[in-house]
């Protein structure tokens, strides 16, 4: 263990009510991996969004319908997209169940971890709603006769598909995987995990950015006030979600109690 992973580990078990716990070996190379597919999925976000604007941009002169190649660049883009969150998510989980292979005792849950306990209700209904409206705002302004926008809607409708099925994939992945711990501290630790890597999935920095940075095209219209709109309304609706919320730490031992 690295003492730098040691002290985040210590600082992470503080923030969480376990404070007055050693990090052991197990817990301070789970929060580590983490970190680092953190980074890694900022990072992918932000080439997505920079790859998209280029594949954008090139679709501008001509209309939509005829500028194969750059939809298909961004096709290419959407399936690269997904598949390195895949492997960056498929990466944690490895390493997770290699840690629990080293178990010389391992502890299961008492309780089955379904998505109400983990991901909960309110940041379900947030996470559909935000899908939802940047959806409808993608389909209200096809019709308009601007290949730039037409080009644009095109663009965050693909986004907003590949956004969606990483999500979802990636909860799959939270849900189902077995408990890595061997005592009381790290089988709560391991639902602490698990509740905030829901809760990251869901935050929609994606979904938020897509209308606002693609719809536009030869003049500014109602859409721009929308997707700027669905933002600011978004994230009053997370501020609102988070303060009422119960903190991750308390989310996960109410899950671990449910029966």
């Amino acid at each position: 263990m690295r003492p730098a992973d040691h002290t985040e580990a210590g600082r992470w078990l503080a923030q969480h009510g376990l404070g007055d716990t050693e990090p052991s070996p197990l817990i301070a190379a789970r929060l580590a991996v983490r970190r680092r597919a953190k980074v890694g999925h900022s990072l992918l976000l932000a080439a997505f969004v920079v790859g998209a604007a280029l594949t954008h941009a090139l679709t501008l002169p001509a209309d939509v319908t005829s500028s194969w190649p750059p939809l298909l660049a961004l096709a290419g883009l959407v399936t690269g997209l997904l598949v390195a969150q895949w492997l960056l998510g498929c990466w944690v989980r490895r390493v997770d169940r290699g840690i629990g292979a080293r178990l010389s005792r391992r502890v299961a849950h008492p309780v089955e971890l379904g998505w109400p306990a983990v991901l909960g209700r309110p940041y379900t209904l947030f996470t559909v709603a935000t899908f939802t409206g940047a959806l409808l705002l993608a389909l209200s302004v096809l019709p308009i006769p601007d290949s730039g926008l037409r080009a644009g809607a095109v663009t965050v409708l693909i986004g907003l598909a590949a956004a969606g099925a990483g999500t979802i994939l990636q909860l799959r992945q939270v849900l189902a995987s077995p408990a890595v711990a061997e005592d009381e501290v790290s089988l709560t630790a391991d639902v602490i995990m698990r509740v905030e890597d829901a809760r990251a999935l869901v935050t929609p920095s994606l979904v938020w950015s897509l209308p606002a940075i693609f719809l536009y095209g030869e003049s500014l219209g109602w859409w721009n006030g929308v997707a700027l709109a669905l933002v600011a309304a978004g994230a009053v609706a997370l501020w609102l979600i988070e303060s009422r919320s119960d903190g991750v730490a308390a989310a996960a031992r109410r899950a671990m109690a449910i029966r």
